[in-house]
């Protein structure tokens, strides 16, 4: 039972036993296969489209299709997540149509294949479809294995370890995207549209290929969490959703959220134009640039992590 200062459930958290690293490790893995296709979704998409032959607008539409799917995804995902929990079985069938889509929309036009024709608004629709399932399983697998880890354990620094890992593996899956693609773009030279759709499936099949092992590691060492665990350490008193609107740092946090993914996912898409029809620079530069880019500011976050620490330490009494 929980006290009106939640005290109780407070000093359970903190005497709760510590999860071990092996499911730590278990868990951070189970986010490589959306990761991993998310950085070659936004780095890749816009040009594969573009150089098998979309007009820039048709291949904007196909983007925006799966976005506006992901939103609403995550926002249902999320409510039905909550009320009956099945954590694993969300990321299971979010993973699988996170595979299909995915080697469907890299693969290519799969209805232009079925009745035989290529038009452009054909091409439109169908890349369109699969970009909007890959979005919704990409959203039903990201809310399940976050929501997973205040069930899992309520131990705080147990999650933070959770977290960590988690994140850890995020840069893993985008280091490996972009040294495959490295090695593809330098090997497979690639000027014909057969060619250039060759040169995405090989990179596509690799990530979907690397992804399914560590969701397969992920589902047989993870246990399926307790939805009733966080409730028991929690009060029960329910929240309307309209409550968070009357926030003010509701509206902060979304905004300033909402300016930095803009930033960064425009810039991320925009990137391998720039340096092979702006400057001019080898096909590998659409990897090695990207890559670059992701350790420096992979470093850099490291630093200001530990300054942070640093600071910390020194106003502590």
């Amino acid at each position: 039972m929980v006290d009106e200062t939640g005290n109780e459930s407070s000093d359970e958290a903190l005497n709760a036993v510590p999860l071990g690293r092996l499911a730590v490790l278990y868990y951070g893995v189970g986010h490589m296969l959306n990761d991993i296709t998310s950085a070659c979704w936004f780095t890749y998409l816009l040009v594969f489209l573009t150089d098998i032959g979309l007009s820039p607008r048709d291949a904007s539409i196909v983007m925006l299709s799966g976005q506006v799917a992901d939103a609403f995804t995550t926002v249902f995902a999320g409510e039905l997540i909550d009320r009956f929990g099945h954590f694993k079985l969300w990321h299971a069938g979010g993973s699988i149509l996170v595979a299909i889509s995915f080697s469907s929309v890299f693969g290519g036009c799969l209805p232009c294949k079925i009745y035989g024709i290529s038009s452009s608004l054909l091409q439109t629709i169908g890349y369109s479809i699969f970009a909007s399932i890959f979005n919704i399983g990409w959203a039903a697998t990201q809310v399940s294995h976050m929501s997973m880890v205040n069930c899992i354990t309520p131990n705080p620094t147990s999650r933070v370890a959770l977290a960590s890992c988690r994140n850890a593996f995020t840069m893993v899956a985008n280091l490996s995207l972009y040294a495959v693609a490295l090695v593809v773009f330098s090997i497979y030279g690639a000027k014909a549209s057969a060619d250039i759709k060759t040169q995405y499936r090989w990179i596509a099949y690799f990530c979907i290929f690397v992804g399914c092992c560590f969701v397969g590691i992920f589902l047989i060492g993870t246990n399926e969490p307790d939805l009733k665990l966080q409730m028991k350490l929690e009060r029960p008193t329910k929240i309307a959703w309209s409550h968070w609107f009357r926030k003010i740092l509701y509206y902060q946090v979304a905004v300033v959220y909402m300016l930095i993914r803009l930033v960064t996912n425009v810039s991320q898409a925009l990137l391998a134009f720039y340096v092979i029809d702006d400057l001019q620079m080898s096909h590998s530069s659409k990897a090695v640039v990207p890559g670059i880019i992701y350790i420096c500011s992979f470093i850099t976050s490291v630093i200001l992590q530990l300054h942070a620490g640093d600071e910390m330490e020194w106003l502590a009494p």
